[in-house]
């Protein structure tokens, strides 16, 4: 179902919590700071809940090629609960987060045992651990953590402390696959920040021939006069790919009538578009030691740089979905950036838009990537709200979809 959000009071972005094997298991949902939640979650005439719409657009993904829905965790002001604005939420599918306050502390005591009596489970998000905070963690589910800024004694030291309430523990803004491992050692069960789009990254490596190969390919995809036999004749030089192609094909997303035997056919009936999307989500997840959710981020971020071109009427909006996704391949590799760059054959106007953001792409994946990050301080005053929040939610639809489409 397709519906509007008013662009006034939606501007929301997703960050994954994960567990200690990088695997998705909740999102927290982060929203404008001038967004009143409970117009946020204002009816929709369209559905029954509009909370539940938007809880289900953000939380549903597909796992393996398996949909599934995670829960959100949902920042809410100590004085909504308070007063009594906080709009009903689906207590099941909700972790309601609590800022401790400084010398407010009675007052947080009342909104979580409140919260708790309505059913919710509470994250309580502190910056740093004292004894008074003891009657507030007593009440919480979770506490949540900043981590980034700690040394691995003071991050130990933290855990020690906190480890006698019997509490789940949330690592918050880790920077680096290294602090998480220091994390994890540490006790913490539950993780978020941005060390998956920081690389591991090993000195010397290249990127492999098969690699370079599939890059090729996609470069080629992008030239206007490619034909279909010269695009097969590339395509069956990789059996995965050539597997995965005719499997996607044939798969419940096409519906088609008999089966497609061929790559050329293939080319044909799916149009070099999206021949060109699903040799490079093919790329992207072809990396079976990487968690899923890179490869996931990276088709939203490519996809939602796509669709806010086609909204400006810009030429080649494909150059858009791979200049998206492209900007994070590195990660995948666990190369530095401008090693991949070097190494991968994209055009040179792809590249500086990676690189500085240069030219229209640049500034597409620029502000695409600020929004998804919710820094919205980062977005200029005049950009085109209701077309970014439409372009990032039908991105994340369209990424569960062609990943579920990946294992059919």
């Amino acid at each position: 179902m397709s519906y509007e959000l008013d662009p006034g009071q939606a501007m929301i972005a997703r960050h994954p919590i994960f567990d200690s094997q990088q695997r998705v298991i909740a999102y927290e949902l982060n929203y404008h700071r001038d967004t009143n939640l409970g117009d946020m979650m204002a009816m929709d005439p369209d559905a029954s809940s509009s909370s539940e719409v938007i809880l289900s657009t953000y939380t549903s993904i597909s796992d393996q090629g398996e949909v599934k829905r995670v829960p959100a965790f949902l920042p809410i002001p100590l004085d909504m609960v308070n007063n009594g604005t906080m709009p009903k939420l689906p207590a099941k599918q909700v972790v309601l987060m609590i800022s401790a306050p400084a010398g407010r502390h009675e007052e947080c005591a009342k909104a979580l045992a409140q919260i708790i009596k309505d059913g919710y489970r509470v994250t309580l998000e502190i910056g740093s651990y004292t004894p008074d905070l003891a009657p507030l963690i007593k009440l919480a589910n979770i506490v949540k953590l900043d981590v980034s800024l700690m040394t691995e004694d003071e991050l130990k030291s933290k855990v020690r402390e906190l480890l006698p309430h019997k509490v789940t523990l949330l690592a918050s803004n880790i920077q680096s696959i290294e602090q998480l491992e220091l994390c994890i050692e540490a006790g913490f069960k539950l993780f978020e920040g941005s060390f998956l789009s920081r690389p591991k990254v090993i000195k010397g490596r290249r990127v492999s021939a098969n690699q370079v190969a599939l890059m090729q390919l996609i470069q080629e995809l992008q030239k206007p006069s490619t034909k279909p036999e010269v695009l097969e004749e590339l395509i069956i030089r990789d059996p995965v790919l050539t597997f995965k192609l005719l499997r996607i094909v044939n798969s419940a997303a096409y519906s088609l009538v008999r089966k497609v035997e061929s790559i050329a056919e293939a080319v044909v009936l799916l149009g070099m578009d999206q021949v060109r999307k699903w040799a490079t989500l093919i790329a992207m997840t072809n990396q079976d030691n990487k968690p899923e959710e890179l490869s996931r981020a990276l088709l939203i971020r490519g996809r939602m740089c796509e669709l806010i071109a086609e909204g400006e009427k810009k030429p080649n909006p494909g150059s858009y979905f791979m200049t998206g996704m492209m900007s994070g391949l590195h990660v995948m590799l666990d190369i530095d950036q401008q090693t991949m760059l070097e190494q991968v054959p994209l055009g040179d106007d792809i590249k500086a838009a990676i690189a500085q953001h240069e030219g229209d792409m640049g500034r597409v994946l620029e502000l695409a990537t600020a929004y998804e990050n919710g820094d919205w301080e980062k977005l200029p005053a005049d950009f085109n709200v209701t077309l970014f929040e439409s372009a990032y939610r039908n991105s994340l639809n369209w990424a569960k979809e062609s990943m579920q489409a990946m294992f059919e």
